[in-house]
């Protein structure tokens, strides 16, 4: 039976069918295609895109290659994933912000990170962050009980409350007189810098670009703003033998296994900014998400907030529970994957899909087609959260990829899951969320998946 067959389930009405951009003409030429992935990637694919096994391109005189095949896809993310390295376009993107750390590093020093950094993110060791994320979560809550009805910014206030986590799990104390200072720096990056041109796209790392020298400059002042960071953290203190209490005390005391290594003082410093970025940002952009579809389809909604409603007040029980909250950010996270796109370049040659594969080759796998790809899923565009309820057929580990696959699937799944399904219960368990506008909002692939603006949003006490 295929995946498209078994997620097929009765409906006692039409499933919600959110908007999404345009598909691209095929007829579209390079230059066309350039500025559209300059632009809003999600916008550059069309209908072979969301219907082919395969997409053979050029891209910069390498064939390029995009999969929508699990086997394909398990080949290059788990097989053979020492063959496909980050793009340098990729890398030029990210290190500024993110440095070294786990999400960039590769070879020895990935294994090193990630052995070093895998004890921090169990499931026993985010349970102890867990008050940490409840209190931000109530705060924000206070602060929407005090709007008392008026216009919300949820994006933004997703942003506030992610980062707010953020903070208190890596660093225990809150991020109010930071906040501000981080949020400008991703806000920065985000509108000057993040946005490949033709040069980043073209010379080799070797040949740094006009951007990389501004990215350069900005890296500088990061940094120090990260080391100030760690700086007031140590100052803070932690009693002598007492257990770590956050992310900066495992991460200060982890050890890889094998070596008994620590991270220096930079390792750690990109260890902290990858975090606190990759962490905060794309859980707050799956909430906006989340809670934008379920402004539309309010049945969906008070179905959710039934089920937090039916909870028993036993804290340890209650996201283990919530299994339509749960599906709810899974489907969220089919339809608008924050990660959208994973870009691998070739070191060597390969076979995939049967197609030859030659070094510098680029391979394309792009959760957002393939969360939506029309051999894959039974009604794709559509918004059903059923999907991922306890019963359904779950999907093909290789068909659905919120977090990446294999061994460099993202180390902060379960934190991030945690956290999502904790503040999605309490706002629409406590709310009724309506949208303002009318104008409907389109997703942006930059970096992650993106609104193309911020709507309004009403909350009325439920």
């Amino acid at each position: 039976m295929s995946i498209a067959e078994a997620s097929q389930m009765p409906l006692t009405r039409r499933p919600l069918l959110p908007p999404a951009p345009p598909r691209a003409p095929e007829t579209m030429t390079a230059f066309g295609r350039l500025a559209a992935i300059r632009n809003n990637v999600i916008a550059s694919w069309g209908d072979r895109a969301y219907q082919d096994d395969v997409v053979r391109g050029r891209f910069f005189g390498s064939s390029s290659f995009i999969l929508n095949t699990p086997d394909a896809i398990r080949q290059v993310l788990v097989d053979n994933y020492e063959n496909y390295i980050r793009t340098a376009a990729g890398i030029r993107v990210l290190r500024p912000m993110l440095g070294d750390g786990l999400l960039l590093a590769e070879g020895r020093a990935w294994k090193h990170q990630r052995r070093t950094l895998a004890p921090a993110f169990t499931p026993r060791a985010v349970a102890t962050l867990v008050p940490h994320m409840r209190s931000a979560i109530d705060e924000m809550l206070a602060e929407f009980d005090a709007a008392r009805g008026r216009p919300i910014d949820l994006r933004e206030a997703m942003q506030r409350m992610a980062l707010e986590i953020a903070g208190r799990t890596m660093f225990s104390f809150a991020m109010g007189r930071h906040g501000r200072t981080l949020r400008d720096f991703v806000i920065e990056y985000g509108t000057r810098l993040a946005r490949p041109n033709f040069l980043d796209l073209l010379l080799p790392l070797a040949f740094p670009t006009p951007q990389d020298f501004a990215r350069a400059g900005f890296r500088r002042r990061w940094t120090a703003f990260i080391a100030q960071l760690m700086a007031e953290r140590r100052a803070a203190g932690k009693a002598e033998g007492a257990p770590p209490r956050d992310l900066f005390d495992l991460m200060g005391a982890a050890r890889d296994p094998e070596t008994g290594e620590a991270f220096s003082e930079p390792q750690l410093g990109d260890q902290v900014a990858t975090m606190i970025l990759a962490g905060h940002e794309t859980t707050a952009t799956a909430l906006f998400w989340a809670l934008y579809l379920l402004a539309l389809d309010q049945h969906s909604q008070d179905q959710l907030a039934a089920e937090v409603r039916g909870q028993p007040e036993n804290h340890a029980r209650e996201v283990e529970h919530l299994t339509f909250t749960r599906a709810v950010i899974d489907e969220t996270m089919r339809l608008y994957p924050p990660a959208f796109l994973i870009a691998r370049a070739a070191a060597g040659p390969d076979v995939v899909a049967g197609s030859a594969v030659r070094k510098g080759d680029v391979m394309l796998i792009a959760p957002w087609l393939l969360h939506r790809h029309e051999k894959l899923w039974h009604d794709p565009g559509a918004f059903i959260p059923a999907r991922f309820m306890p019963g359904s057929p779950p999907p093909d580990r290789f068909a659905y990829l919120p977090f990446g696959v294999g061994a460099r699937v993202c180390i902060g799944a379960h934190f991030a899951l945690v956290e999502a399904t904790l503040a999605l219960s309490g706002i629409v368990g406590r709310f009724r969320v309506e949208l303002l506008n009318a104008a409907p909002v389109m997703p942006i692939g930059v970096v992650t998946t993106q609104p193309d603006y911020s709507p309004m949003f009403r909350l009325t006490p439920r």
